[in-house]
């Protein structure tokens, strides 16, 4: 026979793991990290510094002039138009044309490989970065996608 205590005690299990689950969502994450908090395990006037050596972009760059810019890295950029039709090169310029109007400055590639014409915007380094990106550019772009693909490094400095 079921006992309504152990039904009880599963419910609120259930409910409690599906509140932490919710609360660790990405926007939530990067929401708790932007608070400030204070522990009260930590000692009273504790404090952190974060101190950077170096900087990531001369490294970039140091690395980018020894390889004569041929260096490539691993990364993603969002696809917003892929197709091989007979009108693929005039959609491939209308996804072009639309992208550039709603984001000036933004970076975009238009590549012809036979036989697919293929647009992609972006130079993110991780997969998180793309999804941002993506969602930004759903409302246009609803058939949007994330893509592995090897960066060169001059576009990364850009």
């Amino acid at each position: 026979m079921i006992n309504c205590k152990n039904i009880l005690c599963a419910i609120v299990f259930l409910v409690t793991f599906a509140t932490a689950v919710e609360a660790q969502s990405l926007s939530a994450f990067k929401e708790q990290l932007a608070r400030e908090t204070i522990s009260e395990a930590a000692p009273a006037g504790a404090s952190v510094t974060v101190t950077e050596i170096g900087s990531a972009a001369d490294a970039v760059r140091e690395l980018s002039n020894r390889n004569n810019a041929s260096a490539r890295v691993r990364g993603y950029r969002v696809c917003i138009f892929f197709d091989n039709g007979q009108d693929a090169r005039v959609g491939a310029m209308e996804a072009k044309k639309l992208f550039e109007e709603n984001f000036p400055g933004e970076k975009l590639y238009m590549v012809y490989e036979n036989p697919y014409f293929r647009v992609t915007v972006g130079n993110c380094l991780t997969i998180e970065e793309a999804v941002i990106l993506k969602g930004k550019l759903a409302s246009l772009f609803p058939k949007a996608f994330p893509k592995s693909e090897e960066l060169a490094l001059s576009d990364l400095l850009e």
